[in-house]
């Protein structure tokens, strides 16, 4: 690099300051003076005060000590006389004072006469005689509005104040003086502050100029303008800085492109990524989440930033921050409630450096909660078909063996025997066709065959069958409209729906009791219900009763010969052709099962 020439040094331009500053520095030695002086002439005037008293004190002890004859002038006399030769100039007045009584002997002033023999009220003279010290104190007098020095000084005798002398002093010279020497020094400050401040701006300009161009620079860079270029003044210190100053400008910017781009690539990665993701620094604050990630964890990304992730997932009474770091298996994340399930994996991956040092750590979240569900489910259903198949098996195989060991020759048992065995079979066999059915159904391929179905004689044909071969004391109330309604349907699955509806509602009927049928023309559907006036269903098992071998009542179903799936399926079957059902009940009072049909009087129309 060339070396920087001596006149092109900013070593010139610091000298340069430095003779500002010694100038300046004469400025505040000058005000220094001033004040120096000041106090000088303000001691100088009270010292030579204060000697004029100190002879005047001594004269007038002497008279008041001195014993006087007849033939002697009153000591009121001789005090006057002498109070009247220290009139001066700079002397406004004189007192003289006597301590017993605080009574003026006499006053320097002719005008002031009258106060002599009244007794004075100054504390300044009481201070004096008891502490038999020299009082005094500056003041502005009232008459004038001049400055004026006021001293009580003790007349001591034998160690004792016979008296104080009051003195009133003119000090205003003094500051009229100071006053003319400060307007003196004002003046010259001016000027010199004028050539200072010419000289300052000179140099001013030429050293900020390319600072403040940096400046500008440093601030667009900040704006993400990397466009920009410092101009270059002088080869001087600050223009080699500027130089370096744009090298770094240019480096900087292909260091932003680059990360601009890592950047825009991991933006992309997060945004696509259907999981949610987490990162946090060292101390296990947040400092990036995704949007999957604030979805699934119903917060907004603004607010969680900063905040410990074990707070945010709502680990922190299982978990501290350093337990995640050194967790190698995923955490279930449970957010179930009475309602609705809700459950996630935490999947958790510590960012470090090379030498071991944690920088944070990256979550990743998934959404089990639907896999759960169908693990559960599969679970229960393996349960449930396992209990279901067990129970008959176990009857039959206790009577068979009954059967084997001689129980075939009893011919009044044997038959029952048989009875319950064939029985059992056939409550087997209806499990596992319901189960094949809802095999079906649960396949992708499962297709129905939908024909349109004049529904009322449909419905009419069904209770008519039912009505025909039940055996309980049960009526049958009928309230259909008399009309024509045509539904797009499937003949067996339909009738299979009602029949299991029905069947249902004649299980659970008592002896004397009442079925009604409703139907029900609505906009855009048929709403088709069966009542019953049985036991009813507790409020808290209602949204149970269209699962899977769910029974209220399971000792009741079974000896009824329930397999627990006749809802069920009916409900996979109602769904399947666009409708829904769903149950209503009251205790002790009842049950009535709703479905709806998909119905379009346009079409209906169209067909007919």
């Amino acid at each position: 690099m060339k070396k920087v020439g001596f006149f092109r040094s900013i070593h010139l331009k610091l000298v340069i300051i430095y003779v500002l500053l010694i100038l300046i520095a004469m400025q505040i030695i000058g005000v220094y003076f001033v004040r120096q002086l000041e106090q000088s002439l303000l001691t100088n005037f009270k010292t030579s005060m204060q000697g004029r008293v100190d002879l005047l004190a001594y004269s007038l002890k002497e008279e008041m000590v001195k014993e006087r004859t007849e033939d002697d002038p009153k000591l009121q006399d001789d005090i006057r006389d002498i109070l009247l030769d220290y009139q001066a100039i700079d002397i406004s007045e004189v007192r003289l004072i006597e301590s017993g009584s605080l009574r003026i002997l006499g006053s320097s002033d002719p005008d002031s006469q009258d106060v002599v023999g009244q007794r004075t009220t100054e504390l300044l003279v009481k201070r004096s005689i008891i502490l038999k010290e020299e009082e005094s104190e500056i003041r502005i007098d009232p008459q004038t509005g001049y400055r004026i020095w006021v001293l009580s000084a003790p007349v001591l005798s034998n160690g004792d104040a016979i008296g104080a002398v009051y003195l009133v002093a003119k000090i205003e010279n003094v500051f009229t003086q100071m006053k003319q020497i400060n307007s003196i020094f004002a003046t010259g400050t001016a000027i010199a502050l004028a050539f200072t401040a010419l000289l300052g701006i000179l140099l001013a300009q030429m050293i900020t100029r390319p600072i403040a161009d940096m400046r500008k620079q440093a601030l667009a860079m900040s704006k993400g303008n990397f466009s920009r270029k410092v101009k270059v003044y002088g080869y001087d210190e600050i223009g080699h800085l500027a130089i370096s100053f744009n090298n770094l400008t240019k480096k900087l910017q292909e260091a932003q492109a680059t990360t601009e781009g890592e950047r825009r690539k991991l933006s992309s990665v997060l945004s696509y990524m259907t999981d949610g993701v987490i990162a946090t620094d060292r101390r296990g604050r947040v400092i990036l989440i995704n949007e999957p990630a604030a979805k699934l964890l119903n917060v907004s990304r603004e607010t969680v930033l900063s905040q410990p992730i074990v707070e945010l997932l709502e680990l922190e009474e299982e978990y501290t921050f350093e337990d995640l770091i050194d967790e190698t298996e995923s955490v279930i994340l449970d957010y179930s409630t009475s309602k609705k399930p809700y459950i996630l994996r935490a999947n958790f991956s510590v960012i470090q450096k090379e030498t071991g040092f944690v920088n944070g750590l990256i979550t990743v979240l998934h959404d089990i909660t639907e896999q759960e569900k169908i693990d559960m489910e599969r679970r229960e259903f393996v349960a449930n078909v396992s209990h279901e198949l067990r129970t008959p098996l176990t009857t039959m195989r206790s009577y068979l063996e009954a059967l084997s060991d001689g129980a075939w020759k009893d011919e009044e048992i044997a038959p029952n025997f048989l009875n319950v065995a064939q029985t059992e079979t056939e409550r087997m066999i209806r499990l596992v066709n319901d189960l094949l059915q809802l095999s079906k159904m649960d396949s992708k391929d499962y297709q129905m065959k939908k024909e349109w179905l004049e529904f009322i004689k449909f419905f009419n044909r069904i209770i008519d069958r039912f009505e025909l071969t039940k055996k309980q004391n049960v009526t049958f109330k009928r309230n259909l409209p008399d009309l024509s309604i045509f539904v797009e349907a499937d003949e067996d699955k339909l009738t299979q729906i009602l029949d299991n509806i029905i069947s249902n509602a004649l299980k659970y009927s008592p002896e004397g009791g009442k079925i009604a049928f409703n139907v029900e023309v609505q906009e855009d559907q048929v709403l088709v219900s069966v009542t019953d006036q049985g036991v009813g269903i507790p409020k808290e098992n209602l949204d149970n009763i269209f699962d899977r071998f769910y029974r209220v009542d399971k000792a009741r179903t079974r000896k009824l010969g329930g397999t627990g799936l006749g809802l069920a399926i009916s409900k996979e079957m109602v769904n399947a052709h666009g409708g829904e059902i769903w149950a209503e009940s009251v205790e002790g009072h009842g049950t009535t099962i709703y479905f709806t049909l998909p119905y379009d009087r346009s079409e209906e129309d169209d067909w007919s």
